[in-house]
């Protein structure tokens, strides 16, 4: 089953995609993630900000639901989930904008939103030669039962696949990979 999987994996068309746990400890961790896409910075920053419910995997929301997420690019605005009748969550809050050029937001992701922890992730777009290269760094710090070192590699994982789905969204259209 696990050659199998490794197989399919092999035929899965991938944007390089660079993606590291630069570091990782009891107390935190820190992943980096990025890729060059043939876009400007306007576009690709659009696109992320306006238009994560299009590129979000729905895997990896509470609702089950990517079109209920919604990203205020404003300070103090927030990268939410909307539960219906004034029921949500905020995922992160936003504390730093640069239109077209970097987004920081504060907060857990996912499990990490339950647990004594904070994260700083921080989108950034910049000009490249060959279109606009898009860094994601989500730094994690706090406590944690059994340590927080075992987390950086999920959280890499989803981190590195939202990058994946939104390159693919802003040159393609789709967040999916060719069929």
């Amino acid at each position: 089953m696990r050659r199998l999987i490794l197989l399919s994996l092999l035929t899965i068309p991938v944007l390089p995609v660079r993606a590291d746990v630069t570091d990782a400890a009891e107390n935190g961790f820190t992943s980096v993630n990025e890729v060059t896409i043939a876009s400007t910075p306007t576009e690709a920053w659009l696109a992320a900000t306006q238009q994560v419910a299009a590129w979000w995997n729905a895997d990896h929301t509470l609702s089950g639901d990517a079109s209920r997420l919604s990203i205020e690019a404003r300070p103090m605005g927030c990268f939410c989930e909307s539960l219906g009748d004034d029921a949500g969550i905020v995922h992160l809050t936003v504390t730093a904008v640069s239109p077209d050029s970097l987004l920081r937001m504060t907060g857990g992701l996912g499990p990490l939103g339950v647990m004594g922890v904070d994260g700083n992730m921080t989108w950034e777009f910049e000009e490249a030669d060959n279109g606009t290269l898009i860094r994601f760094t989500y730094a994690v710090g706090g406590y944690a039962k059994d340590g927080l070192q075992e987390l950086a590699g999920p959280v890499d994982r989803v981190v590195g696949e939202a990058l994946k789905r939104l390159a693919r969204f802003v040159e393609t259209g789709s967040p999916l990979p060719d069929e």
